[in-house]
């Protein structure tokens, strides 16, 4: 079943966020690897990648139901963090502002009574409480170890162990 035009217009507004997302966690991460953080700027640096996976889930739903996926403009990420904490942070407050994103086209596509993108945004959802969830630990952790420069370091060669899955869904 195609999706109505509106429905079109907010997954294609969808795509263009996830790519957003992308490049604000790729400007995180200059900032980590500014401050000597390999760990910390590798792992931002995979959830780019991720967030790029993400985009192209959205755009094969897109396509898929016979419509046509779009990137719009995408601009340059204002980003100010530049210690741990205010990076994880700036990661956060993003991640709700896509969450909530997401919740707004579940709720588009119930009130048209979209049937067919249940499986994909209920995906979604879990994901965003996933990444939330994980990033809000990353804070907590960066809270209790405030300056330590040896805490830091040990969370720096942690988070440094993720591996990028790349930008293809698998």
């Amino acid at each position: 079943m195609k999706l109505t035009a509106s429905l079109e217009d907010a997954f294609n507004q969808q795509i263009t966020l996830e790519f957003h997302a992308s490049l604000v966690y790729r400007q995180l991460a200059i900032e980590m690897e500014i401050h000597d953080l390999p760990g910390m700027a590798g792992w931002l640096r995979a959830q780019a990648d991720e967030e790029i996976v993400h985009a192209n889930k959205f755009i094969d739903h897109v396509a898929d139901r016979d419509n046509h996926p779009r990137i719009g403009t995408l601009g340059a990420p204002e980003v100010t963090a530049t210690t741990p904490l205010e990076v994880f942070q700036a990661a956060l407050a993003h991640e709700a502002k896509v969450s909530e994103s997401i919740r707004a086209l579940y709720r588009l596509s119930e009130a048209e009574g979209d049937l067919d993108s249940r499986p994909l945004l209920n995906w979604f959802i879990e994901e965003q409480i996933e990444e939330e969830a994980t990033v809000r630990e990353l804070i907590g952790r960066l809270e209790m170890i405030n300056d330590d420069g040896p805490g830091l370091l040990r969370l720096d060669a942690e988070l440094g162990s993720r591996t990028s899955p790349g930008t293809e869904a698998g």
